[in-house]
């Protein structure tokens, strides 16, 4: 108890060394540089942000561990130091003495690498355990001399799993393990893809890379920006509270339907959708809006006073043919002018005349120029190609070349096409499209630092062509597991998405140890696994629960009694319950719960809907990436019904307990799931 009060304290003294680093910086003056001009008014905005960063980054969080692990080192290691308490933000004395190391520098490795065999001049590894409300409540120790005790680490691990959760994601920077730190702290490029099964903490992996690099290549990062990509807002909101509590609190996570800003009003049938994100596309697009590029008819006549100076048609043509293709859209309709306006100065100067650049300029800009070239290479907007595409089965033919059958052609083309380009509706497929098309007419400028795809096995490859563009000389961390791939326009295989994303160098690595998910839930999902990802192997769980698993059959006319008394039997415990079911099911369930007395939330209906109760009714569609203490299955054969990757849709919710998982269901299960189920 007196080693316990003694840490304590120490926490407190950190906790007041962070309250006098906050307050320096909020009382601290900006510079401001005088002056009105673009760069001092650029100068002084960015000292303002890096200002509020750094105010915002200091701010102790009520529920967040300031350190969660000691190191105690032989021989010193810091400036004559041999004790560093590990946490998630630097916090030093009024001196400059450090008090907390932060998790991410050099000094904290051995927290996470040292082993008995490889110390690394640790004597000795301590771990601390917090309540929900941050109080430390006990620590356990791991001497590294001396007889090995193997199950310190793993029971240190499984408490901090198992301990009840409500409410958003929480960081795991407690309990990284070797094979996740690898990825964690590895360099910032070449890109990383994770193939990782579910309950490995893949997504935890990349937030604290996030973190991570940021600590590492700030400068270099700040420039372009990092940017997280979910798959949906629920997903997302769920995940927002991770990288503030690890002091980073200028990333952008967003959707890639609000990355790619178009509105969409209008839906795409599944085979459509499918089409218009295959790769396929891309060159589709290349020859569309290239065919709107014609052969001149006859040259220009150009007056100045009294002179006349001809370009021929041929001359003309020779100048469009060079163009063609081997530039930007846009950049090509200028250089046409431009060259056209060369051929007269040539004219010019035979003549005798010395024209210089602003002669060329105003023959670019004349009338008799600016004629020809809106004739031979209109100006475009993407909406303008793609309406023509999708309305004209004439011109769809023509441009698909060997790269779309009939039969895709036909699914492409409008039912009942919009009148003009102005007046279209746009499906998010279409918004891609565009996107393509956009950067086809005007090269896209400026990339991102850093870009972060999770759940990318649900990208078509459209889609990571969109991404690409936007890192062009970026990296990427992409995040993801091959037998969750739910959508019907999924790129495929890791290395044909780093292909889109044209990060053809990145490494991909597999994470396979299941740290979240109990051993008996992952064998029981994983005989879904020779049906939807015959190529992936077996994961393994690392933990095992008691009464992990529980399949209940039940009469149709009774399935919404057993839901209810499943979630009841749930909510007697501790920690998160989610009750998951097909999106037509759902509405009517929760009212089922909450007409039997239990306050039940929807997930979608707002950002705080896991929070606001223990109890959460969770879509199908949107219950990836999401963990629960406790998960309720409704009828999974509706699930797999709903959509035509329907078991892969199963296997993402089957794996979303961290405890306990029960299965409520009147239909039949999936062949695969029945064999040897235990009622």
């Amino acid at each position: 108890m007196q080693e316990l009060d003694s840490e304590r304290a120490v926490l407190a003294e950190s906790k007041a060394a962070l309250a006098r680093m906050y307050a320096d910086v909020l009382v601290r003056d900006i510079p401001v540089i005088g002056g009105e001009d673009n760069d001092e008014r650029f100068t002084n905005e960015a000292n303002q942000r890096a200002h509020e960063q750094r105010t915002l980054a200091l701010v102790d969080l009520p529920d967040v561990p300031l350190f969660f692990g000691r190191l105690d080192y032989e021989h010193g290691t810091i400036d004559g130091i041999d004790r560093i308490y590990i946490g998630r933000r630097h916090v030093h004395d009024g001196s400059g003495e450090p008090m907390v190391i932060d998790w991410r520098a050099p000094v904290s490795v051995p927290f996470y690498r040292a082993t008995h065999s490889d110390r690394q001049r640790v004597l000795l590894r301590r771990r601390y355990g917090f309540s929900d409300s941050a109080e430390l409540t006990g620590f356990e120790d791991e001497p590294m001399l001396g007889p090995e005790a193997h199950d310190q680490g793993d029971a240190f691990l499984r408490a901090e799993i198992e301990r009840p959760r409500t409410g958003p994601m929480r960081d795991i920077v407690a309990t990284i393990q070797p094979e996740q730190d690898d990825l964690v702290r590895a360099p910032l490029n070449p890109s990383i893809c994770v193939q990782g099964a579910p309950g490995t903490g893949k997504t935890a992996v990349g937030l604290h890379r996030v973190a991570y690099l940021l600590y590492t290549e700030r400068e270099r990062l700040r420039r372009g920006g990092v940017v997280i990509v979910g798959p949906n807002r629920s997903f997302l909101a769920y995940i927002r509270k991770v990288l503030p509590a690890l002091g980073e609190v200028d990333v952008r996570q967003i959707t890639i339907e609000e990355l790619i800003t178009h509105p969409t009003d209008a839906t795409d049938g599944p085979e459509t959708a499918r089409i218009k994100g295959n790769e396929r596309m891309s060159a589709v697009l290349v020859r569309a809006l290239w065919s709107f590029v014609g052969t001149p008819a006859e040259g220009i006549l150009y007056s100045k006073g009294a002179q006349r100076f001809r370009v021929h048609d041929y001359e003309a043509q020779e100048i469009v043919a060079a163009l063609r293709g081997s530039t930007g859209y846009a950049a090509g309709r200028n250089a046409l002018a431009q060259r056209l306006a060369h051929a007269v100065l040539v004219l010019m100067e035979q003549r005798g005349d010395s024209p210089d650049d602003r002669v060329q300029n105003a023959v670019a800009r004349s009338k008799p120029v600016q004629a020809l070239v809106n004739s031979v290479w209109p100006k475009l907007v993407p909406e303008q190609v793609l309406h023509r595409m999708l309305s004209d089965a004439e011109f769809l033919a023509e441009v698909a070349g060997d790269d779309l059958t009939a039969d895709e052609q036909a699914a492409l083309l409008w039912a009942k096409p919009a009148r003009s380009w102005k007046s279209a509706k746009w499906s998010s497929a279409d918004a891609v499209l565009l996107d393509e098309l956009d950067d086809l007419i005007e090269r896209r400028s400026g990339s991102l630092g850093h870009l972060v795809l999770d759940e990318a096995q649900d990208l078509s490859a459209m889609q990571l062509r969109a991404l690409g563009r936007r890192c062009r000389t970026g990296s990427a961390t992409v995040l993801g597991d091959v037998a969750q791939a739910t959508t019907p326009w999924a790129a495929g295989a890791w290395d044909r998405v780093l292909s889109h994303l044209d990060k053809s160098d990145g490494r991909v690595v597999e994470l396979d140890r299941g740290f979240r998910v109990p051993e008996q839930i992952i064998k029981f999902a994983a005989r879904l696994l020779p049906v939807i990802a015959p190529t992936l192997g077996v994961p393994t769980g690392v933990r095992t629960v008691a009464d992990a698993l529980a399949v209940v059959r039940t009469a149709e006319e009774s399935l919404a009694d057993a839901v209810v008394e499943s979630c009841r039997t749930a909510l007697a415990g501790e920690g998160s319950v989610a009750l998951i079911a097909a999106d037509d099911q759902i509405g009517a369930l929760q009212a089922e719960l909450v007409g039997a007395g239990l306050e039940a939330g929807l997930l979608g209906d707002s950002e705080d809907s896991m929070e606001a109760t223990r109890l959460v009714c969770v879509p199908a569609t949107l219950a990836k990436g999401l963990e629960f203490d406790t998960v309720v299955v409704a009828e999974p054969a509706r699930i797999v019904a709903a959509e035509p990757r329907g078991l892969q849709r199963l296997y993402v919710v089957l794996t979303r307990a961290v405890s306990r998982l029960h299965l409520v269901h009147s239909e039949p299960l999936p062949e695969a799931l029945e064999q040897g189920v235990l009622r």
